[in-house]
């Protein structure tokens, strides 16, 4: 397999050093990349304790992008459990469908214990998700023991080591639970953010007409005290208005906003004058003084020219009136 890649590039020595960590199985999780692929990984991993997946062993595929572990793998489940769809790339914080919450420090390890501990989790309809109950899963945790990869040939009844109490796990086990706590609890909190999102959506919008005329007295008098508040000049009209009435709370309809607008705009020019530069208001005096120059030197020339004019129109009578005597 080495001769087939590019040993120089990131995604080939990540994977293949994960493929040496990961070459042994553990008591409860196992991947190895397929022989012709170093792309596609199958994984086996056991079901968690105490839980409806108890006692079962459920067989994967993890397909790696080339981009890896700059962008995350794709998840899918090949034997039926209860939980996740079979066959469909599954939707979790560190599959494929999220690459925003996906971080390079995690790794294939990292993937399979996160599975674990999403399995007893509630499906939420995310995409490949499913919500069986109890007893349907349990039933199918039995029968995981009997499946058979047709590709690997991996067997869920030896593909894992067997369940010992007095077993301790790694530091590798240690690490890559603490950076699956911190995956399972970014997937809680974006689904209560979610959760009040859509909470926040179906709240019905109540204003009547005579509540539009009310809010938007109640608005024009409220804005000063908003101004005074934060005297920095806003850039824009519309990005920088609320959507929202500040005294109730509801939502503006459009002319409330129309109105809103207007009033914004008329504020702004009114303080443009005040909020230009100072050299802007010094450079004015010099135009006007040059100007002011230009107009007495042209009085000046004229008043000389009609001077010089008059003096020659007089010499000119003087020497015809010496002509004639």
């Amino acid at each position: 397999m080495e001769n087939k890649y590019n040993l120089k590039s990131p995604a080939v020595k990540r994977l293949m050093k994960e493929a040496a960590e990961l070459r042994d199985p553990t008591e409860h999780y196992h991947a190895q990349p397929l022989e012709d692929n170093l792309f596609e990984w199958h994984f086996s991993v056991r079901g968690p304790p105490d839980s409806d997946f108890d006692g079962g062993v459920y067989h994967g595929r993890i397909v790696l992008p080339p981009e890896y572990p700059m962008k995350p793998p794709s998840i899918i489940l090949l034997t039926p459990n209860g939980r996740f769809e079979v066959g469909k790339k599954i939707c979790l914080s560190i599959s494929g469908h999220h690459p925003e919450t996906w971080q390079p420090s995690w790794s294939i390890r990292t993937a399979l214990i996160a599975i674990i501990g999403f399995m007893p989790t509630k499906g939420e309809g995310a995409i490949g998700s499913l919500d069986y109950t109890p007893e349907e899963r349990k039933a199918l945790a039995k029968k995981s023991q009997d499946f058979c990869c047709e590709t690997c040939g991996c067997s869920m009844r030896s593909a894992l080591l067997t369940l010992n109490p007095n077993s301790h796990p790694s530091a590798e086990d240690h690490k890559a639970k603490k950076l699956a706590q911190q995956i399972n609890f970014k997937a809680e909190s974006s689904l209560s953010r979610q959760e009040s999102s859509r909470g926040a959506e179906s709240k019905p919008s109540t204003i009547t007409e005579g509540d539009t005329s009310t809010s938007a007295s109640q608005e024009a008098a409220a804005w000063p005290q908003a101004e005074v508040a934060d005297p920095t000049p806003a850039t824009g009209v519309e990005g920088s208005l609320p959507h929202t009435a500040p005294s109730t709370g509801h939502p503006l309809s459009p002319r409330q906003r129309r109105t809103q607008q207007h009033n914004h705009q008329a504020r702004r020019d009114s303080r443009e004058p005040t909020n230009r530069p100072a050299f802007a208001l010094t450079a004015r005096p010099p135009q006007d003084q040059s100007y002011a120059g230009s107009v007495v030197l042209i009085v000046v020339l004229t008043l000389a020219l009609a001077a010089l004019i008059f003096r020659r129109i007089y010499l000119a009578n003087e020497y015809k009136f010496d002509y004639e005597l």
